[in-house]
């Protein structure tokens, strides 16, 4: 549970977002804890949070790094972050992009369709390279999410469709700089039960086991990430459950001897040691319902707004009576809204709000609509 240190909020300009470095911490060694198997190894998501110090405590706990643009391989680099700890995915991956990671000679590049590989055969051909990649395939696994963060269905951009992985295989072995090394999976984000998880395994054992009669095996198998966190208890749920979560994949996955399985985590690493604080700055009466008006709106933390998404809402500052609240943002939007009948104690202009469970996606999609300026971050350490 976090502790706010309210006295320190009262002349902090909000809004802002606030750290738990200590539970950051906690939540790293317990992933350390239970990944603690041969061959696993755990990559952090950074677009879940880009902020200097999140990424500098990631960085000795010793995790690497998972990437989808050039820009983050950058960060990466420039936090401390080993080259051949980090791993390059995204469906649209630019020229020069490519180059970079070759420049730096990366640890793989997760590969999501025959045009992509054959770019970056192209280029590493052209640079002098060789290319470590995985192919990432489409296993066609409802994770039971949000349809805008499901990622392993048919239907999605995502990842290569079953029905074509055989071609490819052949083509990439074909390759002089290209170097097969393993298959990435990734089935969506926010998923809060282990059942998609042992469906993922049974997938993956299944087409290793067809690979094997051909006398094909792969290096790696990259199961990608997708835990969630409990949005709804940040108190009594601080830290999802990374026990339940590696021991799915280590009762379900077959790995061969010697073979690597990787890990893509990123909300579930950051995502309950960051709240978003604001200030109340009206409250006002409609017809048939009350506004709690504050000074945060989607500009900083938009998932409310883009995916319907539920954030636990905390008054730090009153314990009167509880009152249902339309609790908006300024923004000159109608989406601008954290939540509708929300019930909290009596709100009163001035009033500290804490928005629970903002550390994952929060700051980093952080905007300047409305030419607003970027949130600061306070940290408790």
């Amino acid at each position: 549970m976090t502790n706010f240190p309210i006295a320190e909020f009262e002349n902090q300009r909000t809004p802002f977002y606030f750290y738990d470095i200590e539970l950051l911490r906690k939540t790293l060694d317990e992933i350390k804890r239970f990944s603690n198997y041969p061959g696993y190894h755990v990559h952090y998501a950074i677009k879940a949070n880009v902020n200097p110090v999140i990424l500098e405590e990631i960085r000795k706990a010793g995790l690497g790094v998972d990437c989808v643009s050039g820009g983050e391989v950058e960060t990466a680099l420039n936090a401390g972050f080993a080259a051949n700890k980090i791993v390059f995915a995204g469906v649209g991956k630019s020229d020069w992009e490519i180059e970079l990671g070759l420049a730096h000679d990366i640890e793989c590049f997760n590969v999501e369709s025959l045009p992509e590989l054959e770019v970056i055969q192209e280029i590493a051909a052209r640079m002098g390279k060789v290319a470590r990649i995985a192919l990432r395939v489409n296993p066609n696994i409802d994770a039971h999410t949000h349809h805008y963060i499901t990622t392993g269905l048919a239907e999605n951009k995502f990842g290569i469709n079953l029905e074509k992985l055989d071609e490819i295989i052949d083509v990439a072995k074909m390759m002089p700089n290209v170097e097969l090394q393993g298959l990435h999976f990734h089935i969506g984000s926010q998923i809060t039960i282990n059942d998609p998880f042992k469906l993922l395994s049974e997938k993956i054992n299944e087409l290793q086991a067809k690979y094997a009669e051909k006398g094909i095996s792969f290096k790696t198998i990259n199961v990608g990430g997708g835990l969630g966190i409990d949005y709804d208890n940040p108190n009594e749920n601080p830290i999802p459950d990374f026990k339940g979560y590696f021991d799915t994949f280590k009762q379900n996955l077959k790995l061969s001897e010697g073979q690597e399985v990787h890990f893509e985590l990123g909300r579930s690493v950051v995502g309950q040691c960051g709240s978003l604080i604001t200030r109340v700055l009206y409250v006002k009466e409609g017809t048939e319902k009350k506004f709690a008006i504050v000074d945060a709106g989607f500009t900083e933390l938009i998932r409310p707004a883009l995916y319907q998404a539920h954030h636990n809402i905390e008054n730090l500052t009153s314990d009167g009576d509880v009152e249902k609240y339309d609790v908006v943002g300024p923004i000159c939007e109608s989406s601008d809204c954290f939540a509708e009948n929300e019930m909290l104690p009596k709100m009163r202009r001035g009033d500290i709000i804490a928005i629970r469970s903002a550390g994952a996606y929060g700051e980093i999609m952080a905007s300047q609509y409305n030419c607003r300026r970027l949130p600061l971050s306070v940290y408790k350490k």
